[in-house]
């Protein structure tokens, strides 16, 4: 098998840029590279790989390389050929995946393309053709960009839609406070009397409004038991059901879905 042995290369930043190997026709392509590519940082994409390079029981020092950060100090890195790299990416989400992969053709094109030649910019084919291959490549970038865009876009969105449920979860599950059928239904924005049977429909209480024995184990409700005194039949046992904090999430899930419903 013959040995890739790696060449350093920087780029005006000081990121190590695609590295080609002196002893075989096949471009390698740098951990830094991969970590500019698809967004991750530096060491996450450093511990990636030496997972891979673990589970195919292949050592380290055969692709490991550095580059000098911006402080000048000598950092690893590595360098993998094709097949590691593909490797590597088949875990990434797929446009992550899409940008190495197309940019190892982009070096295999480079590579198999014979040195250029400056005199050839006289013939009006050629010069077309390079013209025609620029505007292809900004293509691809802006769509790559739009692509970008529109996934920040809909994380924003996301962001936006989610902001009154995260609120209501901070404000209500890290409480420890158990609320009566009143208080959750003000909190809700409904009523007590809608509440509860809202609750009877769910299966969460009887008839009798009293807590079902599985929600109680569920951590939804509890029972408070009590007693008052009756002016003729004197003291009376009494059965108050009680919503914790994670069964008013629950609850207020339910009943956003409720009105969903009625809009649809």
């Amino acid at each position: 098998m013959n040995t890739i042995s790696i060449q350093s290369e920087q780029s005006s930043d000081g990121a190590p840029r695609f590295l080609q190997s002196q002893n075989v026709a096949r471009p390698t392509m740098s951990s830094r590279e991969i970590a500019e590519l698809t967004g991750k940082r530096h060491d996450h994409v450093m511990r990636d790989i030496r997972n891979m390079l673990s589970e195919l029981q292949i050592a380290d020092p055969k692709f490991g390389g550095t580059y000098l950060d911006g402080s000048g100090r000598s950092m690893p890195c590595f360098h993998l050929d094709r097949e590691l790299t593909e490797t590597l990416v088949t875990g990434y989400s797929i446009p992550l995946r899409h940008r190495v992969i197309r940019r190892l053709h982009e070096l295999e094109d480079t590579q198999a393309k014979p040195a250029f030649d400056i005199a050839s910019l006289n013939d009006p084919k050629v010069l077309l053709a390079l013209l025609t291959d620029n505007v292809r490549k900004v293509v691809a970038l802006e769509a790559d960009n739009s692509e970008l865009s529109k996934e920040n876009h809909e994380l924003e969105v996301k962001v936006e839609q989610d902001a009154p449920k995260v609120a209501f979860h901070d404000m209500v599950v890290v409480s420890h406070k158990k609320y009566n059928a009143a208080q959750a239904a003000k909190i809700i924005g409904t009523g007590r009397t809608r509440l509860l049977q809202f609750m009877r429909q769910k299966g969460w209480v009887t008839r009798s409004n009293e807590p079902y024995q599985a929600k109680i184990e569920a951590g939804l409700l509890d029972v408070k038991l009590g007693t008052f005194e009756h002016p003729i039949d004197g003291t009376i046992p009494t059965c108050s059901t009680l919503i914790t904090g994670k069964g008013l999430t629950k609850l207020e899930a339910l009943w956003r879905e409720r009105d969903a419903d009625l809009l649809a």
